[in-house]
């Protein structure tokens, strides 16, 4: 493998598409032959995507919940849980993307966590100044802080013009789910 270095990158805005470009990506390296692993906040386990990457050998998925509600709909209380449960998450995701020497880590929606208040910012900050070297990073998520956009490599900003959700219509298997 010719990689040095692994840059951090993030797909942000508003848009459609901020999911479907890291598993790109993460596609792309499979293909390469890259080991890659990929964890999905505030998604359930039976997101489309995975039924495709899953099968093959150098893409790993780490499970998340089984069910999951947006913020909006969490108590005080299970904001506090989920915030304990997605740190520790973290904490065991990024050993294991370096005890098993993972070349590209995906956490998809992590910046959308860190509004919610479901994970401390602080702790993805320090993490992306000590990472492996050679580690690739993706990050997902609308509004990133400016400090997250300062320690990125890449920084993509996709927007928004026009989606059936906007008359009210649900999101579709397969294509936007």
């Amino acid at each position: 493998m010719d990689k040095q270095t692994g840059f951090i990158h993030i797909y942000c805005g508003d848009g459609k598409g901020k999911t479907t470009c890291g598993m790109g990506l993460c596609t792309r390296a499979a293909g390469y032959g890259y080991k890659v692993l990929i964890y999905q906040f505030m998604k359930d386990n039976k997101t489309s995507e995975r039924k495709v990457l899953e099968a093959l050998d150098n893409v790993t998925f780490i499970d998340g919940l089984e069910s999951e509600k947006f913020s909006f709909q969490m108590s005080s209380e299970e904001k506090e849980q989920r915030k304990v449960y997605y740190e520790s998450q973290f904490r065991q995701i990024t050993e294991l993307a370096k005890t098993e020497n993972y070349d590209v880590l995906f956490l998809d929606e992590i910046i959308y966590t860190i509004r919610a208040g479901l994970f401390d910012e602080i702790l993805l900050l320090n993490y992306l100044c000590q990472k492996p070297a050679h580690l690739e990073v993706i990050l997902t998520g609308q509004g990133p802080s400016q400090a997250l956009i300062d320690a990125a490599d890449y920084v993509s900003n996709i927007q928004k013009q026009k989606h059936p959700f906007d008359k009210g219509l649900p999101a579709r298997k397969g294509i936007e789910r």
